[in-house]
């Protein structure tokens, strides 16, 4: 499966923003999904991730509250929603699938979008 992310951008702190990521290929594999970022020079780490059904979701502490993981599997589109951004959340994103179930850890994920870069401005 293909990955393309979007929607990164420019965003004053305390702002929203809203990425999406779509899927191409094989997509007709019940797929989990995820979120990663990256600040350069540190390792990735995770945001966010939602199990095939949309059921399941689990948030990395420092987004909890703020950001809210979500998916159209008709569209073969996740998005991540971002609100009251702070200086700390920008980062390169990266989304993310695997195989069933759902994860948290970047190295269960086999799939790897591109990445789109959000900066916010304090």
């Amino acid at each position: 499966v293909q990955l393309q992310a979007s929607g990164g951008g420019l965003v004053q702190r305390g702002g929203s923003l809203s990425l999406s990521c779509t899927a191409s290929g094989r997509t007709d594999h019940s797929y989990a999904m995820g979120w990663f970022r990256q600040v350069r020079g540190k390792e990735r780490e995770f945001v966010a991730s939602i199990s095939f059904s949309g059921l399941t979701t689990y948030y990395a502490d420092s987004v909890k509250g703020r950001f809210t993981i979500s998916r159209e599997n008709d569209k073969n589109t996740m998005y991540l929603q971002m609100n009251s951004l702070k200086a700390e959340d920008t980062a390169v994103y990266y989304c993310a699938a695997k195989d069933a179930g759902w994860g948290t850890k970047d190295w269960e994920f086999p799939y790897w979008g591109q990445g789109t870069l959000v900066t916010v401005s304090s």
